[in-house]
Formats: structure tokens, C-alpha cells, sequence
């Protein structure tokens, strides 16, 4: 197994009540794929830098890192593009280093 980043901009236009839902929803997919979810990273809605649609200014960022197998994770990029919240979805690998203190 690999360890991955994913980036996660969440569309929740409408429905901000909504955004633990939508986390776990994604958080369930990673799952349903058969990965490890070491750590969810929940921010705040920001503005997009470039705003290519005026009715969607901005967006809900959600970071997961987890391990799953690199032949699986071509079938799990496809999934997202199912869900209406999820944006756009950034997976790369991840460092296994730690940050110093």
C-alpha cells in the first residue's frame, strides 16, 4: 500500500449545513475502495483564486491522507466524478516523513 493526499474542494452552494455529511461521505468512499483513512483535515470555504463559474465563487477544502493500493486508485478517482459536492479532487503522493518540531 501507498500513502496519498487527497485535496478535496466540496461545492455545498446552497446546503453549507451539509459539509459533515458531504466529509463523510467522501471519507466513506476512500473506505468503500479499500483504503486507510489516517487523517481528515476539515478547512473553512475559500475564495477561488480564478473564478471560473460566477454562481460558484468559491469552495469547502477537505484534505484526507491515506494508504491504498496504487491499482485501486484509478477506480477511486472515477467515483468522484459521481458525487455532485465533490469539486475537484488533488491526489498525490504523500511524504512519510514527518515535519520536525
Amino acid at each position: 500500500m501507498k500513502r496519498y493526499e487527497g485535496l478535496f474542494i466540496l461545492n455545498l452552494t446552497g446546503k453549507e449545513e451539509g459539509f459533515n455529511d458531504a466529509v463523510d461521505r467522501v471519507k466513506a468512499i476512500i473506505t468503500d475502495a479499500g483504503a486507510k483513512v489516517e487523517t481528515v483535515q476539515k478547512m473553512d470555504k475559500k475564495p477561488f483564486a480564478r473564478v471560473t463559474d460566477k454562481n460558484l465563487p468559491g469552495g469547502f477544502y477537505v484534505n484526507f491522507i491515506f494508504e491504498i493500493e496504487p491499482a485501486s486508485l484509478i477506480a477511486l478517482r472515477s467515483k468522484f466524478k459521481l458525487i455532485d459536492e465533490v469539486y475537484r479532487v488533488s491526489i498525490m503522493h504523500a511524504s512519510t516523513a514527518t515535519p520536525a518540531k
